[in-house]
């Protein structure tokens, strides 16, 4: 604590935003694993599904009667 009775610097460390100039070391590699994961195409097997989810939804969300309350 400071003379003038406000912490030092130290004690503010928590509120301040890290910079990309301290971040950890696996930083780096973590956002070029989830970069590579983003990047991916969709499987057709899930496209194939997407589509029939919405092909399911187009019969059930007109009518109302698609089991909401």
């Amino acid at each position: 604590m400071a003379a003038n009775g406000k912490p030092d610097d130290d004690g503010d460390r928590h509120d301040k935003p890290k910079n990309a100039a301290h971040s950890p070391a696996w930083a780096d590699g973590l956002k070029q694993l989830y970069d590579t994961v983003v990047d991916e195409p969709i499987p057709n097997s899930f496209k194939d599904l997407l589509a029939q989810l919405d092909a399911s939804d187009g019969e059930y969300g007109a009518s109302g009667s698609g089991g909401e309350a």
